[in-house]
């Protein structure tokens, strides 16, 4: 569960070198190794010239790409990282796929989608894509839609939110692993109101408490590893609550798991996965269940 290697995919405006620094306190745990990944869409560059596909225009952006890169990466060597570049022209979503098994990454770093609302509709979201196709936790790092200076170390403080998958109890490993970087944890479960099937206050009380009590061994799970961890029990609609937990906490990124590969279809429904990824100002790191 360690990170080791890491794949930066930028298309540069979204997610840019400083995003990279911030994440440079993963060395502490086992980071060594980052591949960078921009992926030249043939697509957009022909929607640009308003016609067919030019490579001129391929071998511009394939340059300005690799000088970005080499600068980049000169500072990475200096840090004592390893270092790996790929340039690539294609779909989005497959090339983000196949650069992270053939490189075997234990995480994918991404910046949000620049696809509007009416385009997802049809096309789907590439983020949520990556997401459902990935055995590998994806960090959706949407630090350029804060307010005020990039935080330091994301990992510093997240906020764990579960809801008893199996995505979610991975994510308590994935901590673990972490333990070098991280210091402390809030952990969340949202109760929706609709699973308030009792209508009296012991009642709802006792939803709250069963709950908790799953929490806290949770948290003691952590406390045993060295990590501080919280517990929370939040009631209403999940996203929401999960947002202003975070910002109640002062959480640096959050955490949930993920539903792992699924069908197409995904995309036209609705999961707290892809809402956190789409909509989430913070940093959302999202666990897939363990294969097999």
């Amino acid at each position: 569960m360690e990170i080791k290697k890491l794949l930066f995919v930028t298309r540069f405006d979204k997610l840019r070198f400083d995003a990279l620094q911030s994440l440079m306190d993963l060395k502490k745990a086992a980071l060594n190794h980052v591949v960078f990944l921009n992926v030249i869409e043939r697509d957009k560059v022909a929607m640009r010239r308003g016609k067919g596909y030019e490579k001129g225009a391929e071998i511009r952006l394939r340059e300005k790409a690799n000088i970005r890169f080499i600068d980049w990466a000169e500072t990475l060597f200096e840090q004592g990282m390893e270092v790996g570049v790929y340039i690539v022209v294609g779909n989005f979503t497959a090339q983000v796929i196949g650069a992270a098994e053939k490189e075997a990454v234990d995480l994918i770093v991404l910046s949000p989608d620049k696809k509007g609302r009416f385009e997802q509709l049809y096309s789907g979201s590439d983020i949520t894509e990556i997401v459902h196709r990935s055995a590998t936790p994806v960090l959706v790092y949407k630090y350029l839609f804060r307010k005020g200076p990039l935080a330091e170390n994301p990992f510093e403080k997240p906020l764990l939110a579960t809801n008893w998958s199996a995505g979610s109890q991975l994510a308590i490993d994935y901590i673990k692993s972490l333990k070098a970087v991280v210091q402390e944890v809030d952990i969340i479960y949202v109760a929706s109101e609709k699973d308030l099937k009792e209508t009296s206050a012991m009642g709802i009380q006792k939803t709250r408490k069963e709950n908790r009590k799953k929490l806290e061994a949770l948290c003691d799970d952590l406390e045993d590893d060295g990590i501080t961890a919280k517990p929370h029990v939040y009631i209403g609609d999940t996203l929401s609550e999960i947002e202003k937990a975070a910002r109640e906490c002062q959480s640096s990124m959050i955490i949930a798991g993920s539903p792992g590969k699924r069908s197409w279809t995904d995309r036209w429904g609705t999961s707290i996965s892809k809402g956190l990824a789409e909509q989430s100002i913070f940093p959302v790191l999202l666990i897939p269940p363990a294969e097999g």
